[in-house]
């Protein structure tokens, strides 16, 4: 698979595809995906971390930005529980396979002169109503947004001059926010980056985004073995792929890290089978030779492989 390739890989969409040959001819790219720090690590952040892993290998030098302001000011925790989490979350990270990334809290630099020039640049060019709009994917109780929410989305466009970014990793959800950077960038003398944006893993229990306030409808790099095989036993499992996060695991965070899959069954049920793309997984499940229960089985299984050594790393 070749670089470019890589990188798009399983994407819902790229912004500025046309000019992501050019970056990748640069010795050393740089590719950032930002967090809020608040919760728990789960499916949701294994599949950005699963893009920022196709990044590196593409050459791409990766930063991970622990945005704690942002995380403040969407209203997620107070500051000692917001450090406490960035802790926790470079370590996961880092079991995750981003030994090698480097990680930037958005403090450490969000302070100065020059970023808090740009934000408030921004700030005179920008509606509220443009604001709060690029918001709605992203901030909570949204009817009832707070300035601090609007000043959000021109904090993250200012980041990305900020670390020199090339290109970003993030959730289609996103996509609002960067729609505005586009428009804004020539204010504060940036280039507009590449925007790689994935889809968004169904909740475990039907139609709908994961819920942290739902331990039900995600799982967690801190849930047992057992836990996560009964989660997947009980995910909503439609004979279609909308909706189906079954489905979603296995493409977006399961294949991207094994060459091949072996579903065990039973002679009786058909045998053992091997499964060398999500192609072959999805076209065998929805004619009906592969079972739900089957499915189920087998993305849980390589799931726990997955979700094994970054709990031990707690």
């Amino acid at each position: 698979m070749d670089k470019k390739t890589l990188v798009q890989r399983n994407a819902e969409e790229v912004l500025g595809e046309d000019q992501l040959r050019g970056i990748l001819k640069k010795k050393k790219p740089i590719v950032y995906c930002g967090y809020e720090t608040s919760g728990e690590i789960h499916l949701g952040h294994l599949l950005t971390i699963t893009k920022l892993l196709d990044c590196m290998k593409a050459g791409f030098h990766v930063k991970v930005l622990f945005a704690d302001w942002h995380t403040w000011l969407n209203r997620k925790g107070d500051w000692d529980f917001i450090h406490d989490q960035v802790k926790s979350w470079e370590k996961g990270f880092k079991a995750s396979g981003l030994e090698k990334a480097e990680f930037v809290l958005g403090s450490s630099y969000q302070r100065s002169m020059e970023y808090i020039d740009d934000v408030l640049l921004m700030s005179l060019d920008t509606t509220l109503n443009r604001g709060i709009r690029s918001m709605q994917q992203v901030a909570r109780d949204v009817d009832h947004a707070k300035i601090s929410q609007v000043i959000y989305p021109l904090m993250q466009i200012e980041d990305i001059k900020c670390l020199k970014v090339d290109a970003v990793v993030s959730g289609i959800d996103q996509r609002k926010i960067h729609m505005l950077g586009t428009e804004l960038f020539p204010l504060i003398k940036y280039h507009s980056p590449t925007f790689i944006h994935m889809p968004i893993i169904p909740s475990l229990q039907g139609p709908g985004k994961m819920s942290s306030s739902d331990k039900s409808s995600f799982i967690s790099i801190r849930d047992s073995d057992k836990d996560i095989l009964q989660k997947v036993k009980n995910a909503f499992c439609p004979l279609e792929t909308r909706d189906n996060s079954v489905l979603s695991v296995a493409k977006l965070i399961v294949f991207p890290r094994f060459e091949k899959l072996t579903l065990q069954r039973d002679a009786k049920y058909g045998g053992n089978i091997e499964l060398s793309s999500y192609e072959e997984l999805e076209k065998l499940y929805l004619s009906g030779k592969i079972h739900p229960a089957d499915l189920k089985q087998l993305v849980g299984q390589y799931l726990v492989q997955i979700i094994q050594p970054i709990r031990k790393a707690f």
